[in-house]
């Protein structure tokens, strides 16, 4: 299965950096093949459903994602199906020295004729972490 981690870390307090990225709505401000995400269901933490629609490979796909993993100030973990993949998302924190640092790891899973892709994903994948960690890096030091 094709993933991809980078790591971004920003002069910004750890308690701001949370509540930014745990609202998943922001990744139209921040991961640039977003093009909407609405919160479908929950409050926020475990069991909370987001309807992602982003554009990879020039293709658009709809995901419906649900937070799996919620441990305050620490982990932030979801997962998510759409036609053809599955996604599993894990947004790692930690602060140091009034610094914190996002480790962001993605996964995806193609299935049926998806699948065939996969090397192609695989490069695309790593293409995209680059651009996600600059993007990211960029919108939390406007916090």
């Amino acid at each position: 299965m094709p993933s991809v981690e980078r790591t971004v870390t920003v002069p910004r307090p750890l308690e701001r950096v949370w509540a930014y990225l745990t609202d998943f709505t922001t990744t139209e401000e921040w991961d640039p093949p977003t093009v909407t995400t609405v919160r479908t269901g929950g409050d926020g933490g475990v069991g909370t459903t987001y309807r992602n629609v982003s554009t990879f490979l020039g293709h658009e796909t709809e995901v419906e994602y649900r937070v799996v993993a919620f441990v305050p100030h620490e982990l932030f973990e979801l997962t998510g199906s759409g036609s053809g993949v599955d996604l599993h998302d894990t947004l790692r924190f930690s602060e140091q020295d009034g610094a914190t640092s996002v480790t962001y790891h993605a996964e995806m899973t193609p299935h049926g004729v998806a699948r065939l892709a996969s090397p192609l994903v695989k490069g695309g994948l790593e293409v995209l972490g680059t651009r996600v960690a600059a993007s990211l890096e960029e919108r939390l030091l406007l916090l």
